[in-house]
Formats: C-alpha cells, sequence, structure tokens
C-alpha cells in the first residue's frame, strides 16, 4: 500500500504556471498582430508621409519674412 508523495508547492506552482501560459496564449490571440500586418501597416504609413511632403507647398524666403513679420506685432502704427 505505498502511494505517492506529492510535493503540494511543485504542485501549485505548475499548476499556476499552466495557467498563465494558457492565458498568455489568449492574450497574444486577442491582441497580437504577426509580423506582416506589422509590416504591412508600416509600409501604409511611409507612403502616406510620401504623399504628404509631396502634396507640400513651399514658400519663398519673402513670404515666410513677409508672415512673420506680420504675426510680431513689431510694425509701427
Amino acid at each position: 500500500m505505498a502511494s505517492n508523495v506529492v510535493n503540494l508547492n511543485r504542485f501549485r506552482k505548475k499548476k499556476q504556471r499552466e495557467e498563465k501560459a494558457k492565458h498568455a496564449e489568449i492574450n497574444r490571440v486577442r491582441h497580437g498582430r504577426t509580423q506582416a500586418e506589422k509590416d504591412r501597416e508600416h509600409a501604409e504609413r511611409a507612403r502616406a508621409t510620401r504623399l504628404l511632403e509631396g502634396k507640400r507647398l513651399e514658400r519663398s524666403h519673402d513670404e515666410v519674412v513677409e508672415a512673420e513679420a506680420a504675426t510680431d506685432g513689431s510694425d509701427e502704427v
């Protein structure tokens, strides 16, 4: 009538590790993104930035100076 001796601390820790691994797997599925999805999003952002920069209107130096003077308030009236 020999029975196996069970270390309760080891059993408890093993159970906690299994539950934590299960919870982590659920979170990876719920919140994770694949590398392809991350790469696609990065490419879309880069493309949008390039398109925006391509449509930027450049002001001449004279216009910049005039605009700064108008907002300065240093003009005497």
